[in-house]
């Protein structure tokens, strides 16, 4: 095997899964707007020293024009607590609405039908690009 690769077992990280629907035409605009208000929202909060997630991933399936998937893997479940407070959310979610006047249709919640029981427990990555 070519390239420089890492290996991670023995995690126990949150991660939250959601599906929106949005109509295919603001798919670009929905995408700008959630990066603008909830990724740096919730990664850049006052009174956090650091970013309380690992990662946030999104996803579009072409088979399925305005599907988008987000995925978030948390550094533990007080660090999503901490970002999930309803006077923050609430703030985030006012904010969003005002700045993305189109329709946005949460369409699942998979974190919340396994219960918050979704973990990563390793991960396998590729650490260099070959041109």
């Amino acid at each position: 095997m070519t390239g420089s690769f890492t290996f991670v077992s023995g995690e126990r990280r949150p991660v939250e899964v959601l599906m929106f629907r949005v109509e295919p035409e603001h798919v670009e605009e929905f995408l700008r707007v959630d990066h603008e208000v909830w990724t740096l929202g919730e990664a850049l909060l006052e009174g956090h020293e650091r970013i309380p997630f690992l990662s946030k991933e999104v996803w579009l399936d072409d088979s399925r024009p305005g599907e988008v998937t987000l995925v978030f893997v948390w550094e533990s479940m007080e660090q999503w607590d901490a970002v999930g407070r309803p006077d923050i959310q609430s703030r985030l979610q006012a904010e969003f609405d005002a700045r993305f006047p189109h329709r946005v249709t949460l369409v699942r919640a998979f974190h919340e039908e396994s219960s918050l029981g979704i973990h990563r427990v390793s991960r396998f990555e590729r650490t260099n690009e070959r041109p």
